[in-house]
This record gives structure tokens, sequence and C-alpha cells, in this order.
């Protein structure tokens, strides 16, 4: 095999599911970035400036949420050498990602509540794809052949082809162990090993 030249990187198969997810998240990354930016001079942004970039960002961060728990999580609890714990925290992840878009939703945009209500969904995001991308993505690649997660990605964008809208997906917060044990309904209950998700830290 050639050697691959500095600064690149091999090619990836485009439907690979983790290619997908990575590309979500560099989209979250930029939309973020967008309101970082309406921040900044002139001055004072706009409402509608402020909606018109986070509401996209929102409907795809419930949407992606949505794809992974209906296409990729219930593969990699299978497949994953540590499956059962990466989902568990991941879906603890997309329930306070999804509190905090609903928050942001009922209050005036542009205002310090609502700012701060993104801020959380940020914070969350922000520490959920770090997690993904290191531990259930990596886990994901070491043991799922391309064939398959090239399978999976398509899926992933049939769906979210399907469903554009965070009100054309189920948003309501899951019981991490109660999706475990739905996904795996012939898995021994002892290896479901209580929460397993790391608390996370709050401040006073």
């Amino acid at each position: 095999m050639g050697r691959v030249a500095p600064g690149s990187v091999p090619d990836v198969d485009r439907w690979d599911i983790t290619a997908l997810i990575l590309d979500d998240h560099n989209t979250f990354r930029r939309g973020f970035a967008a309101l970082d930016a309406l921040q900044g001079p002139p001055g004072e942004p706009e409402p509608a400036a402020l909606d018109a970039v986070w509401q996209p960002l929102a409907d795809l961060l419930d949407v992606h949420a949505a794809a992974e728990e209906e296409i990729f999580y219930p593969r990699l609890l299978r497949a994953g050498a540590d499956g059962v714990g990466e989902t568990v925290d991941a879906i603890g992840d997309h329930n306070d990602i999804r509190d905090a878009i609903r928050d942001a939703a009922g209050e005036t945009v542009g205002t310090e509540n609502w700012w701060a209500a993104v801020g959380r969904a940020r914070a969350a995001n922000t520490e959920h794809m770090g997690e993904e991308e290191d531990e259930a993505l990596a886990d994901f690649r070491r043991h799922a052949d391309p064939a398959q997660r090239s399978a999976l990605g398509r899926a992933f964008v049939e769906f979210k082809q399907h469903h554009r809208t965070a009100d054309s997906v189920d948003t309501t917060d899951k019981d991490p162990q109660a999706y475990v044990a739905a996904q795996l309904p012939d898995r021994d209950p002892s290896l479901r090993i209580g929460n397993l998700r790391r608390p996370r830290e709050t401040t006073p």
C-alpha cells in the first residue's frame, strides 16, 4: 500500500455512517460559530437573524439524534466492544440536548434566557460529539465491516430526508436503560449494568 501524503487522509466511503455522523457534527460546529459571529460587530443582532441560524440548527440536532437512535445505536449495541456503555451515555446526552432546545423554544429569541438555553444545548452537544467521536464511532469502525457501515449510512440519509424538521420526529426524552433493554430483548439483563452514564458536573 502506498504511503498517504502529509496533510491528507485516506479516502472514506461517503456512505459510511460514521463519516455521515461526522459531517453532521461539523455542521453543528459551523452553526454555533455562525451564532458567535452574529454577536460580533457591528452590534446587537436582530432576533430574525438569530432565528434564521438557530432554528435549522435546532431541527438538525433533534433529527440527528433521532436518526442515531433509529439507525446507529441499535447496531452499535450488538457490534461494539462497549456498545451498552456508549449507548447509555449517548441517549443521556441526547436528552440533555433536547431539554435545552425545548427550553430555548420557550424563550424570546435573543434574550438572556434564550442565549442561556442555546449555550446549554451547545455545551451538551460539544461534550456528546467528543465522546461519540472518540468512543462510539471509533468502536464501530473497529467492529463493523465497511459494507455494513455503508448500508447503515444509506438508511441514515434516507431517514433524514424523510424527517427534515424536529416536528417530524419524537423529541421526548428517553430512558437510556429502557432503550437498551428494548434494543436487546435477548440479552441477559444482568449484563445491563445499572446507570453506566458518567455523572455530569453541576454548578451551584
